[in-house]
């Protein structure tokens, strides 16, 4: 999602940062860092079955708590099923919702909307790998579900010196469009580095389940849609700066309402609307 330092009401929240448009976004206030000593090769699969209703693996995800301020989205993060949980047929659901039972308050006053965050910190990273995911995104104007990674040092890096990877993200007015960008010290917020992937015939992400997913490699990163490459980036796309991708990152799903990228929902956004996860996967990481 978009990246630069953010404060959240309870928690940790995070951001990510995508090149295509001007309006920045930003990552978590304090991550500790997690030393890796496995030297068996990093492997993660979540399909994501259950009891319908019940909460994610507490094992493999944590949940994020509160809002975003500098990113001026609209919802407020929640924990536990409240906004995240199982269907009972294999899915992962994230559910924004226009209410606010709870009495939340996020930066502009009391909130109007809930969601969830999820991320793998402390309990699986990756300096490399295919890194995939299948999934069904929401529609409407205000939506802005995302598929990322963040550099597990953040606490002490900061960002963007931890580096962040967007494997995909979405807004509302481009239903056919998802973008994937890499951002750095240098290359940050509206400077990231990525480009787009657009459906053929004018299809939409929110009609039916695809897979994003990327390959990531010592000093190299690519994006696929559904098995099609779309961009590759190398350090000699980065002008100079400094390649921050050879270190371990973790995993985050989330959905958000509004913000200055995908901007506010209006008369003709419909909810409950739904990030429906199929499954996380990661093969060949390190």
């Amino acid at each position: 999602m978009r990246s630069t330092l953010r404060n959240t009401v309870i928690g940790l929240l995070s951001a990510t940062a995508l090149a295509a448009t001007p309006w920045l976004t930003a990552p978590a206030t304090a991550t500790t860092d997690t030393p890796q000593t496995k030297a068996a090769a990093a492997e993660f699969t979540d399909n994501f079955d259950g009891a319908a209703g019940s909460a994610v693996d507490g094992s493999k995800w944590g949940l994020e708590t509160g809002d975003n301020v500098n990113n001026h989205e609209r919802q407020y993060y929640t924990d536990g099923n409240k906004n995240a949980a199982l269907d009972g047929n294999g899915n992962l659901v994230i559910t924004a919702r226009k209410e606010n039972p709870a009495n939340y308050n996020c930066w502009y006053g009391r909130c109007e909307y809930t969601s969830a965050r999820l991320n793998t910190s402390q309990k699986f990273t990756t300096a490399s790998g295919h890194v995939e995911a299948r999934m069904k995104l929401p529609q409407g104007q205000g939506m802005w579900p995302a598929f990322w990674m963040l550099g597990n040092d953040i606490g002490s890096a900061g960002w963007p010196n931890c580096g962040e990877i967007d494997i995909m993200e979405n807004v509302g007015f481009e239903p056919s469009t998802v973008h994937g960008t890499i951002h750095g010290p240098g290359y940050s917020g509206s400077g990231g580095i990525g480009a787009g992937y657009t459906l053929p015939n004018g299809g939409k992400f929110s009609d039916g389940f695809h897979t994003f997913a990327i390959d990531w490699s010592p000093n190299k990163i690519t994006w696929s849609v559904d098995g099609n490459v779309y961009q590759t980036r190398t350090p000699s796309d980065l002008n100079g700066n400094r390649w921050v991708f050879d270190h371990p990152f973790y995993i985050i799903l989330n959905l958000a309402v509004g913000g200055y990228w995908p901007g506010d929902p209006d008369g003709n956004t419909s909810f409950p609307q739904q990030l429906v996860v199929d499954y996380v996967k990661v093969t060949g990481g390190s």
